[in-house]
């Protein structure tokens, strides 16, 4: 997990939503999607910055209280794509393996089902999912009454456009 970038640009809100909107996790993704794409980023990175940013986006909506805001900053050197919650409090992030993450640990082969359904459980895994996708681009801040999740993109090649096309998608308003 990195050090937060610091940087006056403002951003570009995509979308927010309440603690009781339905289908708001969907909606994120498929907001932020567009949005990527119109900054010129490709397939992969894409696929890979969604699925990092909805890991953030579930937990928010699961650990904490709305509203919820996403959105966008653009750097000189990167786009920074946030999502705030109303708890300020920072989750505690769980050791990182040095090793393949998901790769059973020697100690624990011959476990029997309770080492398999731990190694396998779908739940806890979020922030490993996080760190790898980002290559540790990631990280939280804290600010008096809300935190926010933060991952950092490099800029796609040919740098971003001068301007964000928010009339193509980006959500304002979202239900609450």
């Amino acid at each position: 997990m990195s050090a937060r970038r610091s940087s006056g640009a403002a951003p570009d809100v995509l979308f927010r939503w309440g603690s009781c909107a339905p289908g708001a996790p969907a909606q994120a993704r498929a907001v932020l999607r567009r949005a990527l794409d119109q900054l010129g980023y490709d397939g992969e990175t894409i696929s890979d910055a969604v699925l990092a940013v909805s890991e953030l986006v579930a937990n928010a909506t699961e650990h904490a209280v709305g509203p919820y805001e996403m959105r966008l900053r653009c750097t000189a050197a990167e786009v920074i794509c946030e999502v705030e919650d109303g708890d300020p409090r920072i989750p505690e992030v769980p050791a990182f393996p040095v090793a393949v993450p998901f790769e059973p640990v020697e100690e624990c082969r011959g476990g029997g089902l309770d080492a398999l359904c731990a190694l396998l459980a779908e739940r806890g895994r979020g922030l490993h999912i996080v760190q790898e996708l980002t290559k540790g681009a990631w990280g939280f801040t804290r600010m008096r009454n809300a935190k926010t999740a933060w991952v950092a993109l490099p800029l796609p090649p040919g740098g971003v456009p001068r301007v964000i096309a928010r009339r193509g998608g980006g959500r304002r308003g979202g239900s609450a």
